[in-house]
């Protein structure tokens, strides 16, 4: 007896299907294995768009062109009071609800073909997890659609972080779940260092061996410092859970704002803006290059 899930899949197809016999506007709607494809591509995009844009930003932090160390969701503050700042944060939140929209296909339908295999489902496990973040930050810029940023956004997104935290901490065992969450943060951090060193990155292009060979170094460069930059906010997220004090966590930004103030900290942050913005370029070159296949379980 076919499953639910497969019951549900030929019944959309079934409507899809009597829905292009009968109009001639449906007829013109692309199948949908190139709809998922331009969606994927979309949010690669968004995605690399963020990076570069937090990336320019956290440089220009670094050599005081502008004030304060921004992080991803400070740079979307910073983007949403520019010229078009509304277009940008609805075109950006487009782009990375259809970034989270792939991350479903890679997550529960193996878009990739990882299989169920220990490296596989570990692989799965953390494209879910990816895109759980890139949900919240989806929302972070729809949300700046109606509710601008403050004049100070970088003072606003540490009071925000301190809020969460005063939440957590007042559930019980709050203290162990704050601990828990900067364990997390750690992970995800060490986790991108590795990734940086085992991962495969060109397996994913279709590309020449030649482009490919060229362009893995920014992808390690990439996880390299998206790993780096989550290890300080972790660590401060963890002493605030061992202390029970909300007033010790603070935000991304922050958190690389007091890497800065440290001996050689400026230079520290100048090479992790780089790898921010070789991140963002690598997004670029996935949004081009990267095979978008259709998940076997989806038969489109």
């Amino acid at each position: 007896m076919p499953s639910p899930l497969a019951l549900l899949r030929r019944r959309l197809a079934n409507l899809g299907e009597q829905g292009r016999r009968r109009s001639s506007l449906l007829r013109r709607v692309p199948p949908l294995r190139d709809l998922l494809e331009l969606a994927a591509r979309l949010g690669y995009g968004a995605r690399g768009f963020v990076y570069l844009s937090a990336g320019m930003l956290i440089l220009l932090a670094a050599v005081e062109v502008i004030g304060d160390t921004v992080g991803i969701k400070g740079a979307l503050d910073w983007l949403a009071v520019r010229p078009l700042g509304r277009l940008w944060m609805f075109l950006i939140g487009l782009g990375l609800t259809a970034f989270v929209m792939w991350r479903l296909l890679q997550t529960v339908f193996d878009a990739d073909h990882e299989g169920v295999s220990g490296h596989g489902l570990r692989t799965r496990l953390s494209q879910g997890f990816s895109g759980l973040s890139y949900a919240a930050l989806s929302f972070a810029a729809f949300s700046l659609l109606v509710h601008a940023p403050g004049a100070d956004p970088a003072a606003e997104g540490v009071e925000r972080s301190r809020e969460q935290a005063a939440t957590v901490l007042s559930l019980p065992f709050g203290n162990w779940l704050l601990v828990v969450g900067g364990l997390l943060i750690f992970g995800t951090g060490a986790g991108n260092i590795v990734k940086a060193w085992r991962e495969d990155f060109t397996r994913y292009l279709a590309c020449s061996e030649k482009t490919c060979r060229r362009v893995a170094p920014l992808a390690r460069i990439g996880h390299v410092a998206r790993g780096l930059a989550y290890l300080p906010l972790a660590v401060l997220v963890v002493i605030a859970g061992l202390r029970s004090k909300a007033s010790d966590v603070t935000s991304l930004g922050a958190a690389l704002e007091a890497v800065e103030r440290q001996p050689a900290g400026s230079w520290v942050l100048i090479a992790g803006a780089l790898g921010f913005v070789a991140f963002g370029a690598f997004s670029f070159i996935e949004a081009r290059f990267r095979r978008i296949r259709p998940p076997r379980k989806l038969k489109l």
